[in-house]
Parts: structure tokens; C-alpha cells; sequence
């Protein structure tokens, strides 16, 4: 098989792996929150679980960026799917709170709604080499597209546990656990599809042993994992476990109606992803980011003081059409800015940064939710998010990845 064709088949499999987790994870996101409120657990102790969850994460994208290269990429990410799905299958066995703790954490549970664990940083470190310059943010675009597909799918099956109760002879709380449960199995059947990566997606024994990162990449990496860490810390207070729990009480809707609500809020994500890689292609990548971000925060501000549901959906769809339109343009400027080699540790550094900064938030913002007011996660994260905007167009406004300096070295 030649190089075109075996990076092209790669690449498939990194989609269709893409595409199953991202449907577990759309599934997980809508309903773990309501999950856990029929096992009775208050909105304080929701918050610590999807922590945990995030907080494996965490644990786990730090030992996928210090060693994956040197284990192998190809049983990494084999060995996450493992970890991800036996602990999808704790949690939904499980009923006491520390039990579904422990299993949020072992099994990196991810109640964020969207896939940003250790098994992508592999996956991101992989996907340039399957592409050129050019059409390296169009193969991310795509990428996150069919993500999105998946969560926007995942989003609808949270509606799951109707399905179980209509077919099955099963109390409500069972047709939860088997949904969860089928959050899982996707989880482990990734691990199959890796095991047919080429050896190609492997780094070469002379990179792995040059220097992890030059002192030039480092203080790139320094300077945009602090802005990383601002947004993610942000993002932590809307983890849509979390924005489900809020639609859920808030506005008194059934997990019917939620999961309805997000599979159409993640449609919007894929389309959006499209519009990012056009846009980047005329305004530049960094411009991109910031100047569709500041609406979507302003929109997500507003949803906290929604007097009614139908509201809420026309504000919060809003926001989804724009939020992740950095997504792709940031993945792509990351892998732009540092050399070949380097990429492992770029995506596991800001990868790592993010999940650490979201699992230390729902904490507070289950806290809050219960203390204060439901919709106070709400605008603390979108202020901040504004605020990350602004601060990474004045650090990184004049950076430009290769495709872009080229242009106007041209012109």
C-alpha cells in the first residue's frame, strides 16, 4: 500500500473513531446530569462526579503527552478506549456516590458534551502528517464535523431511556443505566478500529528521541496555554451535563426535550465548523477564533436570563452556531506554529491545560447552582470567555501560521 493511500485509510479510521466517541460523549454530556439527579445525588455532588470524570481526563492526557510517542500511539489509544469504556460500565452498574466517583474518574467520564480527552491529542498529533499545508485546516474542519455529527446524534440518544422503557419491561432508572451503559460499549468498540491503524501513524525512532520542544515552540506553547487555560476554565461552568441540569430545572423539561435541544445545538457545531474553514481561509486563523467566539459568549450571557424554555432554545442555538467555530482554526494553528515532531507534546500541552482547568470548575459551578442560582455558571463563564477573546487577539494577532505568512510575503 502506498503512502497517499495508507495515510487516506488512517485518516478514515480517525474519523470513524472520532465519530463513535463523539457519540458516546453526546450521550454521556445530556443525560449524566439528569442521571445522577433520579440516583438522587444533589447539584453539588453532580458537579464533583463530572470533575471526576474531567479530572482523568486530566490525569490522562498528562501521561499521553509525557510518554505517548514512547509507548505507541496505536496502544495508547487502544488502552484509553479500554480504561474509558470498563468505567463507562462502573458508572452505569453503580448507584452510591462514591462508587460513581470512582468509576467517573477511572473511566475519564466526560460530562463536557464534547470530546476534548487524551485519545484526541493522539489523534490530532497524527492528523497533519495526513495532510498538506493547504488542506491541513480543511481536514481538521472536517474532523471536527464529523465530531459534531456524532455528538449531535449522541445528543438524541440521550432520549434513550424512553426507548428502553417502551420496549423493555424496565423501571426508569434500569432504561437510564442502559443507556449509559450503551455509552460504553461505543467506548470499547473504538478500541478495535485502532488495532488497524498503519504503522505509519507511529513517530519515528530519531524524533522521539530529539528534544521534546525548542525553546522558540516553548514559549509559544507557555504563552497560549494560559489563554487555554482562561477559556477552559470557563467552559468548565458550562459543561452541558451541566447546561442539561439547568434547562431540566430551570424550566422544568424532561431529558426528552433536553436531548432534543442539543442534538440540534450540535448540528449547528458541524455546520459551523464548515463557515470556520472558510473564514480562516480569508481572515486569517486567529481572527477567526476571537471574532465569532465574543457573539457566542453574549448570546450563552443572555440564556441565564430567559424568562421562558422557548427563549432559552432560540438564545442558546444562537450560541451553538457560533461557539465552536474556533475549534478547528485553533487545532490547526497549534499544529501550524511547531515542528513535526513536536506536535504530540503541543496537543497534549494545551490539551492538557484545558481538561485540568475543566475538571477544577463544575465543581463551583454545581456549588453555585445550588447555593446561589441556576443561572450564575452561566455568566461567570461567558464573562470569561470574552475576556480569553480579547486577550489572545492582542498576544497572537500578529503570529501567523506558514500558509498565512507565505500569503503575505506574496502579496
Amino acid at each position: 500500500m502506498d503512502h497517499e493511500k495508507r495515510s487516506f485509510r488512517d485518516l478514515l479510521l480517525l474519523y470513524a473513531t472520532a465519530f463513535l466517541r463523539a457519540l458516546s460523549t453526546g450521550l454521556i454530556g445530556v443525560l449524566l446530569g439528569i442521571y445522577l439527579a433520579k440516583l438522587r445525588f444533589d447539584a453539588a455532588q453532580i458537579g464533583y462526579v463530572i470533575a471526576a470524570g474531567l479530572a482523568g481526563g486530566a490525569v490522562a492526557t498528562l501521561l499521553v503527552t509525557l510518554a505517548g510517542d514512547r509507548f505507541g500511539r496505536r496502544r495508547a489509544l487502544r488502552w484509553l478506549a479500554l480504561l474509558g469504556g470498563l468505567g463507562g460500565l462502573a458508572a452505569a452498574f453503580a448507584s452510591g456516590f462514591p462508587a460513581i466517583l470512582a468509576s467517573a474518574m477511572l473511566g475519564m467520564l466526560n460530562g463536557m458534551g464534547r470530546d476534548r480527552g487524551a485519545a484526541l491529542v493522539l489523534e490530532q498529533a497524527i492528523l497533519p502528517a495526513t495532510a498538506t499545508n493547504e488542506s491541513r485546516t480543511k481536514v481538521f474542519a472536517w474532523y471536527n464535523i464529523i465530531q459534531d455529527a456524532g455528538h449531535a446524534l449522541g445528543s438524541l440518544f440521550a432520549g434513550a431511556p424512553y426507548f428502553f422503557r417502551a420496549v423493555l419491561p424496565v423501571e426508569e432508572i434500569t432504561s437510564f443505566r442502559l443507556a449509559v451503559g450503551l455509552a460504553a460499549a461505543l467506548i470499547l468498540f473504538t478500541a478495535v478500529l485502532y488495532r488497524k491503524l498503519s504503522p505509519a501513524v507511529e513517530t519515528s525512532a530519531s524524533e522521539r528521541h530529539k528534544a521534546p520542544i525548542s525553546p522558540e515552540t516553548r514559549g509559544i506553547l507557555l504563552r497560549i496555554s494560559s489563554l487555554f487555560a482562561v477559556d477552559a476554565l470557563a467552559g468548565g461552568f458550562l459543561v452541558s451535563s451541566l447546561l442539561s441540569y439547568f434547562f431540566y430545572q430551570r424550566f422544568g423539561v424532561n431529558e426528552g426535550a433536553v436531548a432534543v435541544l442539543f442534538f440540534s445545538a450540535r448540528l449547528l457545531n458541524a455546520f459551523s465548523h464548515l463557515g470556520a474553514a472558510w473564514l480562516a481561509k480569508r481572515i486569517g486563523l486567529v481572527n477567526t477564533m476571537v471574532f465569532t467566539h465574543i457573539p457566542s459568549s453574549v448570546f450563552l450571557l443572555t440564556v441565564a436570563f430567559a424568562p421562558s424554555f422557548p427563549v432559552a432554545v432560540v438564545l442558546f442555538l444562537l450560541r451553538e452556531g457560533l461557539v465552536e467555530m474556533d475549534v478547528p482554526t485553533r487545532q490547526s494553528y497549534v499544529m501550524a506554529v511547531v515542528r513535526p515532531e513536536e506536535r504530540t507534546v503541543a496537543s497534549g500541552v494545551t490539551h492538557l491545560v484545558r481538561v485540568g482547568a475543566w475538571a477544577v470548575a463544575p465543581s463551583f459551578a454545581g456549588a453555585l447552582m445550588q447555593g446561589v442560582s441556576l443561572g450564575v455558571p452561566l455568566m461567570i463563564g461567558a464573562g470569561m470567555k470574552i475576556a480569553y477573546d480579547l486577550l489572545l487577539y492582542a498576544a497572537f494577532r500578529r503570529a501567523k501560521p506558514p500558509e498565512e505568512a507565505a500569503g503575505a510575503g506574496t502579496a
